[in-house]
C-alpha cells in the first residue's frame, strides 16, 4: 500500500532534526560468511522508476535483520514503538509479537521521547538543509542550499515517516538512509534511520494515524520480557560488536 498517494498534507522542507550524518565510518569488517535469506532480504530492490541497491555484506548482521520477534505491550497493533538506545524499532502485532528493525539512531533521536502519531509519510522526499547547518558546515550544505529531491543520495532515503505531537510537526523523522554502514550504530546527527528496504517494508504496514511510543534510556528494553520481568540491562558494547564488527565500543556510547 502507498499511502503517499492518498495523503496530500503540506511537507515541511527545512528539517531541523534530520540531518546527513557526519561520514565518520571506522574500517569495514572482516568477510563473513551470512545467511542466504539474510542476503536475498536486501538484494537489489526495483522501486519505481528508482532501483535501491543492494546492501553490501560486509554491513550486513543477523542482529539487524528484520524478522518476527516475540514483544508484550498494552499498545494496539499496528502501534511503532522506537527503542533508541538499544538500536530498535518495533512495529506491533496481534498475540505478543512484532516486527523488529535494526535502526541507526542520532543526537536528536536520542533525545525525543514519548508519544506521537504518523499524520503523513512521502516517498523518496525532499529534502532542504537549515540555514544553520549550512553556517556551520557550508562546504558540505552549500551546494544543496536550495533543497535535494528525493533520490539515493537523499539523507531522507526512499521513505519518511513524519511525526506529529498535538497537531504540530515535532521535526523528528523515520526514514531511510544512503549510509547503511551507520545502522546499529549512534551517529552524530539525525533521527531514526533504517535501511531503504527496511523503510519501503515498514512504509507498505504503517497505517495512517498510526500511534508512536518512542522509549527513554530508563525504558530500554520495555516490551522485550514477559510482564513482570526486570528490564534486560542493554550491553553497548555487545550491541556494537553484532552490530558492526568494524566499529569500536565508543562509537555507541549513549551519550555521544
Amino acid at each position: 500500500m502507498r499511502l503517499a498517494s492518498r495523503l496530500s498534507l503540506p511537507l515541511l522542507l527545512t528539517l531541523a532534526a534530520c540531518a546527513q550524518p557526519t561520514v565518520t565510518t571506522t574500517a569495514p569488517p572482516a568477510e563473513q560468511q551470512l545467511d542466504p535469506e539474510l542476503v536475498a532480504m536486501y538484494a537489489e530492490l526495483p522501486d519505481g522508476d528508482v532501483t535501491i541497491p543492494a546492501i553490501p555484506p560486509k554491513w550486513l548482521s543477523e542482529r539487524n535483520k528484520r524478522r518476527e520477534v516475540d514483544y508484550w505491550t498494552d499498545e494496539k497493533p499496528g502501534t511503532i514503538i522506537v527503542d533508541p538506545f538499544a538500536r530498535y524499532l518495533y512495529l506491533v502485532e496481534p498475540n505478543n509479537r512484532a516486527m523488529r528493525y535494526g535502526v541507526a539512531v542520532g543526537e536528536e533521536g536520542r533525545g525525543f521521547s514519548g508519544e506521537a502519531t504518523i499524520p503523513f509519510t512521502r516517498e523518496w522526499p525532499r529534502w532542504t538543509p537549515t540555514q544553520n547547518m549550512i553556517k556551520e558546515d557550508p562546504e558540505q550544505y552549500g551546494p544543496v542550499a536550495g533543497g535535494m529531491e528525493g533520490g539515493l543520495q537523499n539523507p531522507l532515503g526512499a521513505r519518511t515517516l513524519y511525526l506529529f505531537r498535538g497537531g504540530k510537526d515535532t521535526f523528528y523523522r523515520i526514514h531511510g538512509t544512503a549510509n547503511p554502514w551507520s545502522i546499529g550504530q549512534a551517529t552524530s546527527a539525525g533521527c531514526i534511520r533504517l535501511y531503504n528496504q527496511d523503510i519501503v517494508d515498514l512504509h507498505e504496514r504503517v497505517k495512517p494515524g498510526a500511534h508512536v511510543v518512542v522509549l527513554t534510556e530508563a525504558e530500554t528494553g520495555k516490551g522485550t520480557v514477559p510482564p513482570g520481568t526486570p528490564l534486560p540491562p542493554v550491553d553497548y558494547a555487545e550491541t556494537l560488536a553484532a552490530s558492526n564488527p568494524g566499529a569500536t565500543a565508543a562509537t555507541m556510547s549513549p551519550g555521544q
